[in-house]
């Protein structure tokens, strides 16, 4: 089926990871910063945008980088910036990404989104677009530096659908964002939203200046089990969230969120440089968009092609291989270890100035809850005020005021635990990872051949065949019901009918 401009939806998402691709480090998704210009003020901007970055890219340089990427074999490719739409060559960048036979989609706060824009980019092969919404109207002006920012957003949702755009929403998690979560929720569903990407507020840029919007990793222990209730009820309404890559991760709602149930579906580690790549402005090159420019930029397109910097950048590169020597700090220990390997790079270096260590998991903020113990991060070095720059945080661990005086749950602690089955194969970060399967007594992962449940204590074959047997009781009894009401007809007999 065609969209509204005439072209051939794909019949998977392009984004979508087959086998070859994490096998063969496949670029599928390039995220571009068109221009670092931006009419918003945002408070928590990794990239402390507002002004066009010096010596940004020309339009015939563009141009040549959507040939490259489409030479490297790349389905999608996402405009960011600053504003994409605030470079006045951006529609024929669009286009052009079009043309190529790339899925062309757009992340905007949408301050100033024109009908004449979308219209322009509708026409040019614009297929999707994500809105920003970080709060209700308060909050989110509050935080985009502009007041009347979230009516634009939720008014240009409506006209981009007008044109044929797909539509989506993300937000930003901040501490003042979550009690406000069910609300939000509402909103989306009164606005026709049906697909919401959330993300954590991660320590850079701006963000780094005002900490204090960060939310604690404790926090993670009352977020999780609200992002699994409103997914539940997203679905029941048509509305799906969906996690970022830095939420989570292996508590007991990880096949929820991230696999909508499928047990086989789980984080399975940083994919920057391995499906995934960033450009800036100017030309620079990194394995994921967000990351800091100073430690990960592989080079510049200005003086080498993407392929080679894709090819050789040791700073492209890092993800491809098994990070064990990397981790360090309750991380090195975790039972996810070999598959998890410090969840979002972005997240932990922007904290603590290196990846490894990733004090936002919600494994890890349970795992310390039954011990009595949580985390805060405490900003020690002020970030220096350049694009995608951090400062210096520590994680804190100290007392649970909830759990004061309550013994400590059973079972092994994280660093008692063993790992079953083998590590990734060296140099080949994703192709050889240690099978997991979910414990049905509660619904965390646990490597396949495990008897017992490190995490609850069941016996998992047991926990296997009785929700087995469950689940074909059910099936039987709904055929039953499926059956029962065919025979009934198209229209219910008329003595059926509920009286007055």
């Amino acid at each position: 089926m065609g969209d509204a401009g005439g072209r051939a939806r794909p019949a998977r998402p392009n984004r979508y990871l087959s086998g070859p691709d994490v096998r063969g480090h496949q670029l599928v998704h390039a995220v571009w910063e068109l221009t670092l210009a931006c009419n918003l003020k945002c408070r928590h901007c990794g990239s402390r945008a507002g002004s066009v970055r010096p010596e940004e890219m020309t339009t015939q340089e563009c141009l040549g980088v959507v040939r490259q990427l489409h030479e490297l074999g790349a389905r999608e490719v996402t405009l960011i910036g600053g504003e994409a739409y605030l470079r006045k060559d951006w529609v024929e960048i669009v286009r052009s990404i079009s043309d190529a036979g790339m899925e062309c989609t757009l992340q905007t706060g949408a301050w100033q989104l024109t009908g004449t824009r979308i219209a322009q980019a509708a026409d040019a092969g614009l297929v999707a677009c994500g809105v920003s919404i970080d709060g209700l109207a308060p909050l989110h002006d509050h935080l985009r530096g502009r007041p009347g920012s979230f009516d634009a957003a939720i008014d240009a949702l409506g006209r981009l659908r007008e044109h044929g755009i797909r539509t989506s929403v993300n937000t930003q998690i901040t501490a003042a964002v979550i009690p406000q979560l069910r609300d939000l929720f509402r909103e989306f569903l009164a606005t026709g939203v049906r697909n919401w990407q959330v993300q954590l507020t991660v320590a850079m840029g701006r963000a780094a200046d005002n900490h204090d919007l960060l939310m604690q990793p404790y926090q993670m222990n009352e977020l999780m089990p609200l992002l699994a209730e409103l997914h539940a009820a997203g679905v029941a309404k048509g509305l799906l969230l969906q996690p970022g890559n830095n939420i989570g991760y292996f508590g007991p709602y990880e096949a929820q969120l991230r696999g909508s149930g499928t047990a086989s579906m789980h984080w399975a580690g940083c994919f920057a440089g391995r499906n995934v790549l960033g450009i800036e402005a100017d030309g620079t090159i990194k394995g994921c968009p967000s990351l800091p420019t100073v430690t990960y930029a592989g080079g510049n397109v200005r003086d080498s092609s993407i392929a080679e910097i894709w090819a050789s950048a040791s700073q492209l590169s890092f993800a491809r291989k098994s990070r064990g020597k990397e981790m360090w700090g309750f991380c090195a220990s975790c039972y996810y270890a070999d598959v998890c390997e410090g969840g979002c790079t972005w997240t932990s270096h922007s904290l603590l100035g290196r990846p490894g260590n990733n004090p936002y998991c919600h494994y890890r903020a349970s795992e310390l809850k039954k011990q009595g113990k949580r985390e805060r991060v405490v900003r020690r070095l002020p970030a220096p005020g350049t694009s995608f720059d951090h400062g210096r945080f520590e994680i804190v661990v100290e007392p649970d005021p909830d759990t004061a005086g309550e013994h400590r749950a059973a079972g092994a602690s994280p660093q008692e635990r063993s790992r079953p089955g083998p590590p990734p194969a060296p140099g080949d970060a994703g192709s050889h990872l240690p099978s997991l399967v979910l414990c049905r007594a509660c619904d965390c992962h646990v490597f396949a051949g495990t008897d017992f449940c490190p995490h609850c204590g069941a016996d998992v074959p047991a926990s296997q065949r009785e929700y087995e047997s469950a689940l074909a009781d059910a099936r039987h009894a709904a055929s039953r019901l499926a059956r029962a009401i065919g025979s009934l007809g198209p229209e219910l007999p008329a003595t059926t009918t509920p009286r007055a």
